[in-house]
């Protein structure tokens, strides 16, 4: 998924969704655009990030020359593009999803019991 250089606003989410919606619809693509078909695709452009980190030190992964930056940037876009496409065909809003999940997270995760831990929330 990869067209025009024209940038959006960062925080337009419902922006992007319909330029990929145009993107698709221009195409003949929404045939192909189901919701079993997107989701292997971002999980493929997913497993396409961690390529480009596959056998970095953590401390490498941490500091990517200019080169490493642009791919990955690339790549994080992609799945960007098919994760708001499948929310779009799916019909879930994302902003309002991840408000949700968020607030999950902050039950899960109490300050007091995760701060400075990495154990999952029923390990704490």
């Amino acid at each position: 998924m990869s067209g025009s250089s024209q940038v959006l606003p960062a925080d337009s989410l419902l922006a992007l969704r319909a330029r990929l919606r145009e993107f698709a619809e221009a195409r003949d693509w929404m045939q192909f655009h189901t919701p079993k078909n997107l989701a292997m695709a971002l999980a493929g452009e997913a497993g396409e990030v961690l390529e480009h980190f596959q056998w970095l030190t953590a401390e490498q992964s941490a500091a990517p020359d200019a080169v490493l930056r642009e791919a990955v940037a690339l790549e994080l876009a992609d799945v960007l593009m098919y994760l708001v496409r499948l929310a779009d065909v799916l019909e879930v809003d994302l902003a309002e999803a991840a408000a949700r999940k968020l607030a999950i997270n902050e039950e899960r995760y109490p300050l007091g019991k995760a701060r400075g831990r990495a154990d999952k929330y029923d390990q704490l």
